[in-house]
């Protein structure tokens, strides 16, 4: 039986990764006996794809070339990484994905999105999330968060208009895919949180 997909999804300073490893030990009381939950992140997840997560996340280049750096870093992913997993019945949580993509370069950058929507089909060869976490927040509660935080990378650096335009896309996606999509106040408290992720488990 092939495994599920998950993704974590949510603008710098939501707080998806303070909820991973929880979530991560929560679901694997639901793997079949004999799997696992492999987590893993994008850009990286490979060592190729960890060599250019520190090229996108610090050196400055061409909008374009950004996103096809992502899409390489992802195919690889997919490939190495994604894919064996699902096909080994294994389940996969994922620290961002396409969605980030879509909503980074796309809504933040400007990016056209037909442009991404390209090169989306090409790489997944319709390979989707069969779930995508999304941690929403308001985008002064999350710079107010990130101003708290280790030294920022290039997009944590960015503007709050560009985190507004990167919100928006999010939920753009996120409504027209709503049967994919849980969608997580994630203003609440980190208990308040647990609860909710909970509930997002017991309907996997």
């Amino acid at each position: 039986m092939r495994g599920k997909f998950i993704t974590f999804e949510g603008i710098d300073g939501a707080g998806k990764t303070t909820h991973l490893d929880g979530f991560r030990e929560r679901l694997a009381s639901r793997v079949p006996p004999g799997h696992i939950v492999c987590v893993t992140r994008e850009p990286g997840g490979t060592p190729l794809g960890e060599s250019l997560r520190e090229i996108l996340l610090h050196e400055p280049m061409h909008l374009e070339t950004e996103a096809l750096l992502m899409f390489a870093a992802r195919r690889e992913h997919i490939a190495t990484v994604i894919e064996p997993a699902l096909a080994r019945g294994d389940w996969v949580l994922c620290d961002r994905f396409t969605d980030a993509t879509f909503a980074y370069q796309g809504g933040g950058r400007g990016l056209s999105i037909e442009k991404l929507a390209v090169l989306e089909d090409w790489v997944q060869q319709g390979l989707q999330p069969d779930l995508t976490v999304l941690f929403d927040v308001p985008t002064q509660t999350a710079s107010d968060r990130r101003g708290a935080a280790r030294d920022p990378d290039k997009f944590e650096r960015e503007s709050s208009g560009f985190f507004e335009r990167t919100r928006a896309e999010y939920l753009r996606r996120a409504a027209q895919a709503p049967a994919r999509f849980a969608i997580i106040d994630a203003t609440q408290t980190i208990d308040e949180i647990r609860v909710k992720l909970e509930e997002v488990i017991s309907i996997i």
